[in-house]
């Protein structure tokens, strides 16, 4: 182990004085997005420039190429017709065709046309020499000298492009001469490093504006992101009540509008699991008391034993059947907590009624049973059935009549669904329970003193819904106060869910 982690494991603190330095040189999203609009935009800029550049540098030896083609074939064509257009008369010599041509030539400043005899003397046009090319014989004898039709020269006023054509003697056995056309390139050159150079301020400032409108619409865009930064910091477990205003369209707005619903969803799961711990903490602190108290008040006396440890074993008990429907209430939550198998109905339902008669001295009956089959777990159901048929058994006497049933139909969609029931005879549920009745540690009405039945912890209720949740049904509940009540479940006959087991 080395001495700075030896020292991270001896100091946890400045463990996290690290790790939140690190956080600290994170680089800000707007920093971000300005660094790759403006890395972008320079690589744009960049290709445009190179581009062009190379285009402009296409283009002055095209029209170099062309206009060099061009003077060429206009001699040729004037060698060509064998007359002279002052005298009219047959040419005589090569002198007299280079001479002719020559001076009615009119170059540009970076244009050189000359002629050179069969002896090797140089004939120009006589108007000025723009180009000092011609009068460097060395250097057009080795123009005359080259092999090629064409090459490029670099002399020492920059690079000449050139093109030579043979002069043809008028009369058999004498030597040729040479007509030569030549551009100095440097100049338009200069042109396209002086434009290259105006592109490239132009690109830099565009660069620039493209920064700065970066970094404000940026922030712009991020503003919304900021609130939500914000409001996630000022967020801890006691306080959820923040939230964002929403004020746009985008996808920005949207991410806020998520948000908040993600806090009312945070907020009612805290407040549902405090109640939950709360609730649960309050029905086992009670058992736990009732078996303290009884244990150190217990005497000597055998009976009063016996009558103590029996009272800790039905609490212990309580406390047992508690902590399981907590558990199971927990596993609800989980993709494996149903499975659901092809069923027959009324196999189910005759399984469901035969298991129930043994809760309590009632009037069981069937009231009816729904033909075909359905895909549902087989065993959630019946637990489902069995803490329904449990209720019932609470809030009915000896010999009253609790009815179960099951039904295949259509729901108001025309889905294929499922229901199973359970009705009894009791007091009914009031209006204002039946809307909380289903939830965890709810308790309505009391059972009947008469029934010997011992009240729940209130979760029976909660597994029932949580299993038709889980099948992605849903509970349902018909009651009138005073005429009893019918607890039941709807659930999918075809099971649309997609559930891994473990």
């Amino acid at each position: 182990m080395t001495t700075d982690s030896a020292a991270s494991h001896a100091n946890p603190s400045l463990a996290g004085d690290e790790s939140a330095g690190v956080a600290r040189r994170r680089i800000p999203a707007r920093l971000l997005i300005i660094g790759w609009v403006m890395l972008l935009m320079f690589g744009v800029l960049l290709v445009v420039n190179l581009a062009t550049r190379q285009e402009l540098h296409n283009e002055v030896d095209e029209e170099v190429g062309q206009a060099l083609v061009q003077e060429i074939e206009e001699f040729v064509g004037v060698a060509a017709v064998g007359v002279n257009r002052s005298t009219h008369l047959p040419y005589s010599n090569v002198a007299e065709i280079l001479d002719s041509h020559l001076h009615r030539q009119y170059p540009d400043d970076d244009e050189v046309v000359v002629g050179v005899l069969p002896d090797g003397s140089i004939v120009r046009q006589n108007r000025g020499e723009p180009y000092p090319f011609a009068s460097r014989p060395d250097r057009v004898r080795e123009v005359v000298a080259d092999q090629s039709a064409s090459g490029s020269l670099h002399t020492e006023d920059g690079e000449l492009r050139w093109r030579k054509v043979s002069v043809t003697p008028p009369e058999a056995g004498m030597n040729p001469g040479t007509f030569i056309v030549g551009f100095a390139i440097d100049r338009d050159r200069a042109e396209v490093v002086t434009t290259m150079r105006t592109l490239t301020m132009v690109s830099v400032v565009g660069l620039l504006l493209a920064g700065v409108g970066a970094y404000l619409v940026s922030g712009r865009i991020l503003a919304p992101i900021r609130l939500v930064r914000n409001a996630a910091a000022e967020i801890n477990e006691t306080d959820l009540t923040r939230r964002i205003a929403v004020t746009g369209r985008d996808d920005v707005s949207a991410l806020a509008e998520q948000f908040n619903a993600m806090l009312d969803r945070l907020s009612l799961a805290f407040q549902s699991q405090r109640d939950f711990l709360d609730d649960a903490s309050h029905e086992l602190r009670t058992p736990i008391t009732i078996i303290r108290g009884h244990l150190e008040l217990m005497g000597d006396d055998p009976q009063e034993r016996v009558d103590v440890m029996r009272l800790v074993t039905e609490e212990l008990d309580r406390m047992s059947r508690l902590v399981e429907d907590l558990l199971l209430l927990a596993k609800a939550e989980r993709p494996d907590f149903v499975v659901p198998q092809e069923v027959s109905v009324p196999e189910l339902t005759v399984d469901i009624h035969s298991k129930v008669r043994a809760l309590g001295d009632r009037r069981w009956l069937l009231d009816s049973v729904g033909e075909g089959t359905a895909e549902v777990d087989p065993q959630r159901v019946t637990q489902a059935m069995v803490a329904l048929a449990h209720n019932a058994v609470g809030h009915t006497g000896p010999g009253d009549e609790i009815r179960l049933g099951s039904a295949l139909h259509d729901d108001p969609s025309g889905r294929p669904s499922v229901s199973f029931w359970v009705t009894d005879t009791g007091p009914g549920v009031s209006p204002a329970d039946q809307k909380t009745i289903f939830a965890r540690f709810h308790r309505g009405s009391r059972p009947r003193e008469t029934t010997g039945y011992r009240a729940g912890a209130g979760l029976g209720l909660a597994i029932v819904s949580a299993i038709a949740q889980a099948h992605r049904g849903e509970v349902k509940l018909t009651s009138v106060s005073g005429e009893g009540a019918t607890f039941g479940v709807e659930l999918p006959a075809a099971a649309p869910l997609e559930r891994t087991t473990s």
